[in-house]
């Protein structure tokens, strides 16, 4: 693993115990002393921490920044007021999805957080559309990336800056942690309550040890963080969206603000509207959907769904599946037919060539508990 790079954390990482695996080009823990389940339902019942410095973080400067944004991307940007951040997507000329992504309106510019695997395409993107515009595109790579999660996140952070607790889902803010300048927003990709805090790398290590020293916090892996989502009913880009997927298959259409939509007085003038915007009226082929494997056994990702015990062929596939520690048994999301998408549906997912009954379920599996 000489050739990955590491995180700010990863000295923390190795005191800890975790073990780490290559992601995304970096070292990241999977897991720590904990494992897997005990590191998720922690996070489901007090509050776990997460590095995810890997992502990538771009500050957009300039008049105009946010309407030259919507050029890229189906969301209102231009309505999204200071102080506040929304889901977005970048999508391609055929309406599939590039990445996804995190806008917050910090008064004089933009913040965006992207995946780590898509950071290099996406500044790419930015800078092409953007720069001729006359924005600033600015990759950040001094600042780590922390998120606590959990429902005792909110007292955690509080007890270094009692202001956190004054904000609501979505909010963001600039906070004194540790001596240090913090971009905090309350957010999080685990359906619980929580924050991504974008701190200083020089301030990253005390932060962290100053939530690890609370009872309450704990060290997250990517593995819990992995099955926190998929309870959450929350995409992961590469698995469940990519290229190939539109956001009405992919169940994304809440994230297209009306304004951005036909009639709306910003429609469309972005990469795909000719085939996303039809979709939101007549639906897509495919759609994502919730899927609960009888037994205890987990499907995981890439296994074909069939209509029938025997023959035929393939109509969908699964996307994200493993063990759900809060539900206590198997969870995973898929695609299938779009008139196949009730709950209750049932399909048999193969498994090493012997076909298993999986039922179509709603989604999230498991209550989401932003506070409002």
């Amino acid at each position: 693993m000489d050739e990955l790079k590491r995180t700010p954390l990863y000295d923390l990482h190795l005191a800890l115990g975790a073990k780490m695996v290559p992601f995304a080009g970096y070292e990241m823990p999977v897991q720590y002393k904990l494992g897997v389940m005990k590191e998720h339902l922690h996070t489901r019942s007090r509050a776990g921490l997460f590095d995810v410095s890997h992502m990538g973080q771009v500050i957009l400067r300039g008049d105009g920044a946010a309407l030259a944004l919507e050029s890229l991307v189906p969301v209102s940007v231009a309505g999204l007021a200071e102080g506040r951040q929304r889901y977005g997507l970048f999508t391609n000329k055929d309406g599939g999805i590039e990445d996804d992504l995190m806008i917050a309106n910090r008064g004089d510019h933009l913040f965006l957080v992207v995946n780590a695997a898509c950071k290099e395409a996406d500044v790419a993107r930015l800078r092409k559309a953007l720069e001729p515009q006359g924005i600033t595109v600015a990759y950040i790579e001094d600042r780590a990336l922390l998120a606590l999660q959990g429902p005792e996140a909110e007292a955690a952070l509080a007890a270094l800056n009692p202001a956190v607790s004054e904000m609501r889902f979505m909010d963001v803010a600039t906070v004194e942690l540790c001596g240090a300048e913090a971009w905090v927003s309350r957010s999080g990709y685990t359906g619980e309550d929580g924050f991504e805090i974008s701190i200083p790398e020089s301030a990253a290590v005390d932060l962290a040890e100053a939530l690890l020293a609370q009872d309450a916090v704990e060290p997250i892996g990517l593995g819990a963080r992995d099955s926190l989502r998929l309870e959450a009913g929350l995409c992961l880009y590469g698995h469940d969206i990519d290229t190939t997927t539109t956001p009405a298959a992919a169940g994304l259409l809440w994230a297209i603000q009306k304004v951005r939509r036909a009639d709306g007085d910003r429609a469309g003038g972005f990469p795909g509207a000719e085939k996303i915007l039809p979709e939101i009226a007549t639906g897509a082929a495919t759609a994502r959907v919730g899927l609960k494997p009888e037994g205890r056994a987990p499907m995981r990702e890439g296994v074909p769904l069939f209509e029938a015990e025997e023959g035929g062929e393939p109509l969908g596939h699964i996307t994200s599946g493993g063990f759900g520690p809060s539900v206590g048994g198997p969870v995973a999301m898929g695609y299938v037919p779009a008139q196949g998408v009730l709950p209750g549906t049932r399909y048999y997912g193969e498994v090493r060539g012997k076909r298993l009954p999986v039922e179509v379920v709603p989604l999230p599996f498991v209550k989401q508990t932003y506070k409002r």
